[in-house]
């Protein structure tokens, strides 16, 4: 994976604003894999400071979407999210939820990507599985 720069996690969020919002921060990048992260904030969280599912989710999508257009087939514009499963495996109380996205498939029509979401002692929060349609 390339590092990225202030350049790169501005150009990130200018493609997908709402990450900016939740203040995703892109860590690297690369066709083998992408990573980005979101410091725990109360304002994103349910109940008993734990971080809101959505907001996972959010980050893990955004992730796999770079992972997919770094792996679009030649003459493709972009990609859409079709499918989305998550399986949440522990809570996020405090500090950042990390998430790395790799491709399992890449293909003409779709591109299959998995992200695992961890948080700073690298225990695995969730793992999401995406399918995004070639556009």
């Amino acid at each position: 994976m390339a590092e990225l720069d202030e350049e790169g996690t501005a150009l990130f969020h200018q493609t997908m604003p709402f990450t900016k919002r939740l203040g995703v921060e892109v860590l690297a990048h690369g066709k083998d894999a992408v990573k980005a992260r979101l410091a725990w904030e109360e304002s994103l969280c349910t109940l008993g400071g734990v971080l809101h599912g959505g907001t996972l989710m959010t980050l893990a999508d955004a992730t796999a979407a770079v992972c997919a257009f770094l792996n679009l087939p030649e003459g493709a514009k972009g990609t859409t999210t079709i499918e989305s499963k998550t399986n949440f495996l522990r809570a996020v109380r405090d500090g950042h939820a990390t998430a790395t996205a790799r491709p399992l498939h890449a293909g003409r029509k779709v591109i299959v990507v998995e992200t695992e979401v961890h948080d700073d002692e690298g225990k695995l929060v969730a793992k999401v599985t995406q399918s995004q349609a070639v556009l």
